[in-house]
């Protein structure tokens, strides 16, 4: 492919969306809820000169919710650039940003929005990065490196013997339990498996709000003994600073969030706050890759790590790992090892770990694109612009 001038201006003739839902035999379980499914929405962009960008948008909750997006997406976004001139991904991801503010208040879906637009930028970033012959990660930062560290993600704390096993096996050295379910079985569990841990290797718990602020102190001081990498989400995101500044300064466990907060403003305050040391923003979530890179950079500077949050598909992991790769620090990348054949489906074949760390895919833009003939078995759904919602 012979790479079009990096600042040769972007027309988009095509938009898609497509959807996934991969059957489940054993259900993924957080303290909030159940995922009995996999979803995966995923973005196709075309340029006038026939390249192609992927990205991914979040779609785990409500069950319901990947087709909606899928919708919103067509309907909804891509009308917005379809034909015209467009700017860098970063104006452009601000610039959808405000012109769907209203529209966010009126449907108070903020958050579907925020999830359709990260997935359009990511798209984009991918088609820019392919068009001037350049992996992502480069074309964020020509500092960037092409291996990140990575940690076994999704793993019940029910389960979590065998599962770290298996992880370390498959060449992981830090892992991610699930916890919140029945609270003295959690702490008895964590420590044993603490305890068992081999030299080199983190352990982290992920209560995912579900703890309530007193449950959360009494967690921190249980595994205060344990060098925890950190605890995140111990109590609601939107819980008081009050309550935040106390665990933060209850415990030397790092404490960590962010995949529930939308918005640069929210990052800012989290970030110059202090109370959570670990930001973890979700590309395919909020923000795409423009407005979690900004983030990254923001949270370095401040003393913050920056490790990115994700649980979907392959191309928002692959995405993810480049935004880091970029980015730079001590992060580590998010991977969850529960099966997932919608993460696996992509091409050239990726994901490989050895001793706890993974090379980015090579080639200009992601590296990779999704694998459609082995995902056209659990497709549900596929839009495309100019055609009917």
């Amino acid at each position: 492919m012979t790479a079009v001038s990096a600042r040769s201006p972007v027309t988009i003739r095509k938009v898609e969306a497509l959807v996934f839902r991969v059957p489940l035999d054993r259900p993924v379980s957080t303290s909030f809820g159940t995922m009995r499914d996999r979803p995966a929405v995923l973005v196709r962009l075309e340029d006038d000169v026939g390249l192609t960008g992927w990205g991914e948008i979040w779609c785990n909750w409500p069950a319901c919710g990947a087709e909606h997006r899928a919708r919103l997406l067509v309907t909804d976004i891509a009308p917005r650039i379809i034909g015209r001139l467009l700017p860098t991904p970063p104006s452009l991801w601000r610039e959808l940003t405000a012109a769907t503010e209203i529209l966010a208040l009126q449907t108070g879906e903020a958050g579907p929005y925020a999830q359709v637009i990260a997935g359009l930028d990511m798209a984009y970033w991918d088609l820019t990065a392919r068009r001037g012959g350049k992996p992502l990660a480069k074309a964020l930062s020509p500092r960037a490196a092409t291996t990140v560290r990575a940690y076994a993600s999704g793993i019940h704390i029910r389960e979590a013997e065998t599962a770290v096993a298996q992880s370390r096996a498959a060449g992981y050295r830090d892992f991610k339990v699930k916890v919140g379910f029945d609270f003295e079985r959690d702490i008895t569990l964590i420590r044993d498996l603490a305890e068992s841990l081999e030299p080199g290797e983190t352990l982290h718990a992920d209560a995912n709000q579900g703890f309530s602020p007193k449950q959360a102190r009494a967690f921190l001081l249980a595994v205060q003994d344990l060098r925890l990498g950190w605890t995140e989400e111990p109590v609601r995101v939107d819980s008081t600073e009050a309550v935040w500044s106390g665990l933060a300064e209850l415990t030397e466990t790092p404490l960590a969030g962010g995949e529930n907060l939308i918005g640069l403003a929210a990052f800012n305050t989290a970030i110059s706050a202090g109370h959570i040391s670990v930001i973890q923003p979700d590309a395919a979530k909020w923000g795409g890759v423009s407005g979690c890179f900004s983030v990254a950079k923001a949270a370095l500077a401040a003393g913050r790590r920056y490790c990115p949050h994700f649980l979907g598909a392959g191309i928002g992991l692959v995405a993810s790992a480049h935004i880091l790769a970029a980015a730079g620090g001590d992060g580590l990348l998010e991977v969850d090892v529960n099966a997932n054949p919608s993460r696996d489906a992509i091409t050239p074949a990726w994901l490989v770990v050895n001793d706890g760390r993974v090379a980015l895919p090579e080639g200009p833009g992601l590296g990779a694109m999704p694998d459609l003939a082995r995902l056209e078995p659990f497709r549900t759904l596929r839009l495309a612009s100019g055609e009917p919602a």
